[in-house]
């Protein structure tokens, strides 16, 4: 047998175009036009859905680590631990924890955790990172590093290299074992300012003198240049651990730094304990609780 004859290419390309130009006109594919002018289908046309947003601003639990502030020290009675007001997870009424905001009073009594230890440091965030994420919370709060620069002496206070790996490790634990965990960071408070608010009032100098954060409070009332630049000096590693915690966090997509917002906020005597002057009392509580809920609800992350 012979073979039939083969078409020419011309011919089947003709043919090819025309079948193709035949489906484009029933099914409507070639209907729309791209910005550049040059021709789209229909399905390229349509806007596509806007990705979900790393941030949720409406966590559904909450769990906190940190240092005596966020176990409400001192706000209750004197040297004691008064959780139930932490402007974290407390459920005082009066205070309005950032639980309480987020989740309602019930919601908090069951769905938030406070894992802060007074006398806690960054480096012990870590292990704090690590009993929280067994909660697998949405949010998780920090406030820690006041007791890194409160030392008995400002030589003897952490260096801030040490301090940023703290916080790395203390990040990386959680990130192992709850991955999509949001992480709020609140700058560590001015101790400086803190003296200068507590510093005029008889009690509190009574009480600092019993080696409460002695680098910066110790003398109260030296007024000399040792002592101002004692007090200069604790300042600025503050300022250095904030910026710390601020570049750890940046490099974390699920992790939102105040902007410095509690280091900057002016406390008064009224919101600061009434038997040390110098941790938050239960107003002061609600300062922190008001800062952080503007933060973690924000549609953008301070700047």
């Amino acid at each position: 047998m012979t073979d039939p004859p083969r078409a020419r290419p011309s011919a089947v390309a003709a043919s090819l175009a025309g079948l193709l130009l035949a489906v484009g006109a029933v099914t409507g594919c070639d209907t729309a036009s791209a910005p550049d002018g040059s021709r789209g289908t229909a399905a390229s046309a349509r806007p596509s859905p806007s990705p979900t947003p790393v941030w949720d601003r409406s966590p559904d639990s909450v769990a906190a680590v940190g240092d005596s502030i966020t176990r409400g020290f001192d706000a209750c009675g004197v040297l004691s631990d008064c959780p139930e007001v932490s402007w974290a997870t407390g459920t005082d009424a009066s205070v309005r924890s950032l639980a309480v905001k987020l989740l309602g009073p019930a919601g908090a009594a069951e769905r938030s955790w406070n894992f802060a230890r007074s006398g806690a440091a960054v480096g012990d965030l870590a292990a704090q990172m690590t009993r929280a994420a067994e909660k697998k919370p949405e949010l998780v709060t920090v406030l820690a590093g006041a007791n890194d620069a409160c030392r008995a002496t400002a030589e003897q206070m952490t260096p801030v290299a040490e301090f940023r790996s703290s916080f790395e490790k203390a990040l990386a634990a959680l990130r192992r074992a709850s991955p999509k965990s949001q992480v709020y960071v609140a700058s560590v408070p001015d101790l400086k300012r803190l003296w200068s608010t507590g510093r005029g009032h008889p009690l509190g100098r009574r009480v600092w003198k019993l080696g409460v954060c002695a680098s910066m409070l110790a003398d109260a009332e030296d007024d000399g240049p040792a002592a101002r630049q004692r007090r200069a000096t604790v300042r600025q590693r503050v300022v250095d651990y904030n910026a710390a915690l601020e570049d750890v966090c940046a490099r974390d997509r699920r992790c939102r730094y105040d902007g410095g917002a509690v280091f900057d906020f002016p406390f008064t005597r009224e919101q600061l304990s009434r038997w040390d002057l110098f941790h938050p009392g239960k107003d002061g509580q609600q300062r922190l609780a008001e800062i952080a809920y503007r933060g973690v609800t924000a549609a953008e992350p301070s700047a």
